[in-house]
Order: structure tokens, then sequence, then C-alpha cells
């Protein structure tokens, strides 16, 4: 590209004297403060210039007329979370679009679902399912990480090629795609696990299907096996994996070719994991055990208030006693 070519009326043999840098007399705090909105802003180029590299899936919403408020803010939501999901799962194409229905209570749609269940997904119909009235609930906790959740799923059945998975594959890597893992969750691993020393992956996926407090835990183990496997063998180790059975290999096949290790070994390992500070620590931590903690304190000290109470009555009782038969005992002089 040309440049424009700036001539000066001196001749053209002087040479001009540098042009000294005039030094930053700004504030410190505006230095710092121009510093941070030119981070921010090329992090917003870089997530935008990601977003156009890729083909984000195309949402199609339907609902009634009631639920018309929920699809306008499902609309305007920040397309940043889907990309990453799909960066964990190696996708640069989301594929066809995807219908996101919006059943009200009641309904066939919502009818198909547990009563705890808060959406669902057809992964082979790229359809995904959410009931607002149902929201929050665990796993969920805002109507739009129910829907990154649910795109999740469909994201994954075409990284893998429409292929079988396993349930708590599935789940467990939807909720790190949706990032809805937190301490909480580790609670919930804690107490799933507490009184024994392992749950196989078939009594989780078992679990998923064995109402609402089995559920919850099939779905924190699945997260934390999860996690377990993506510090062992990397971020993606998923795509990985993904990759392997969208070959058609088997999930076990895939496994092994993915991580170089195979899946019993692995789960073996994640059991020898949970120490104490995996499991007993967020456990002791949780919000349950610190409620039970302050209700426990709050009786020990009521009860011994109460006790003090006693003690005292019991005192004034003995010295007034004590006053009534010194005063029958007394001889007065006149």
């Amino acid at each position: 590209m040309p440049y424009l070519e700036l001539k000066s009326s001196h001749d053209s043999t002087q040479v001009d004297e540098p042009r000294r840098a005039v030094p930053d007399r700004r504030p410190p705090r505006w230095r710092f403060a121009g510093t941070l909105l030119g981070l921010v802003m090329l992090t917003h180029s870089l997530i935008t210039q990601s977003a156009s590299a890729r083909q984000l899936p195309e949402l199609r919403f339907e609902s009634p007329p009631e639920l018309a408020p929920q699809v306008a803010i499902l609309e305007q939501l920040d397309r940043e979370p889907v990309i990453a999901a799909m960066d964990l799962l190696g996708l640069e194409d989301a594929g066809p679009p995807i219908r996101v229905v919006l059943a009200p209570e009641g309904s066939a749609a919502a009818r198909r679902a547990p009563s705890w269940a808060v959406a669902y997904a057809i992964a082979g119909a790229g359809l995904v399912v959410l009931i607002p009235s149902r929201v929050p609930g665990y796993p969920d906790h805002t109507l739009g990480t129910v829907l990154t959740h649910e795109i999740a799923h469909v994201l994954i059945a075409r990284a893998a090629g429409h292929q079988p998975i396993p349930r708590w594959f599935n789940e467990g890597l939807a909720i790190h795609a949706a990032r809805e893992w937190g301490f909480e969750d580790r609670a919930r691993v804690a107490v799933a696990t507490v009184r024994r020393d392992g749950v196989s992956l078939q009594e989780i996926n078992r679990r998923f299907n064995a109402g609402s407090y089995s559920a919850s835990s099939a779905y924190a183990l699945s997260a934390a096996f999860m996690r377990f496997l993506r510090d062992r063998h990397g971020t993606f180790v998923a795509a990985k994996i993904l990759d392997q059975i969208a070959l058609r290999h088997s999930f076990p096949e895939a496994f092994r070719r993915a991580t170089g290790t195979t899946l019993a070994l692995e789960e073996r390992n994640f059991w020898r994991h949970l120490d104490f500070w995996n499991k007993w620590l967020p456990f002791l931590s949780s919000s349950a055990t610190l409620w039970m903690l302050i209700t426990t304190l709050a009786l020990w000290a009521f009860k011994r208030r109460r006790q003090r109470d006693n003690e005292q009555i019991a005192a004034w009782d003995a010295e007034e006693q004590r006053q009534l038969e010194q005063a029958t005992t007394t001889t007065w002089v006149h």
C-alpha cells in the first residue's frame, strides 16, 4: 500500500533533528486504567475473531406467547460460553441449526422429562427443550447455563459422529462445557462417596434414572471424573476421545487411543485420587455442613445457657434458705 509522502519547504538535504519522546505525565491510576481498557478491547477482539473463524450453532427458538420474554433474554445471551464449549470439543463447525423449544409446565414436551429435570436434549434431532418454570435446579443454576448445557449435548453427539457415548461421559463433559463445576459439586462428590471406597461408572449411569437425589450425585461424580481426566491428560482429552469415537471405535478403545491407558485403570486411579483433600475437605466445608455446625453450636449454647440459669436459680434458692435459717436461729435483744 503506498504511503503519503509529506515534503518540507526546507531544502531536501536538510536532516530534521530527531524528535524527543514526550513523557507520559498522566497519573499512574489513569495509565493503569488505559492499559486495562486496552486489554479488555483486545480480549473482545480476539473473541470476536474466534467466533467469526468458526461456524457457531444457529438457534431457532420456539415458545408459546407467555414465554416470549424468556426467549428474548436467551437470544441476547453472550455466545462466548458456546465458543468455549466448541473449543473443548474440538469443533470448528457446529452443524445444522438447533431447535430450542421453551415448554410450559404441563405441556406434552415438559411431561416427557422427570419432574426434577429442567431441560433435555434429543441430540440426533438437534432439539433442545427447556422448562423455565423448573429453573433453578441442580445441576443448572440459570436459564442461560441450562441452554449451554443442552447445546453441549447436541454438539457432543455431532463431534462423536452420533456414535454411542456413555451417559457419565456425556453429562460430565456437558457440565464442564457449560462451566457448571463448582465447590458445591465437590461437596456432592464427598456426600456421594463418604461411606464407600468407590462407585463404578456403571453405577453412576444407573443413578441418572434413579430419582432426583441419585441423579444429583451422578451428575457430580461424572463431572468430577471428567475433571480428573482433564487434569491428567490435558484440556482437550475429551475432543481426542470424541474424534476416535467418530472413527467408529468403541468407547473403551477410543479412550485407550486418546489417553494411552485403559478406562478401568483410570477409574481405579480416580478413586485413589479422592483422598482427604478431595473427599473430606469439601464435605466439611460445604454449606450444608456449615449450617449443621452452626445449628449444633446454637443448640449447645442454648443448653449451656439453660444450665447456667438453673445453676443461678439453685444458688439463689440456697442463699434464700440460708438467710431463712439464720433468721429463725437469731436471738433478738430488746
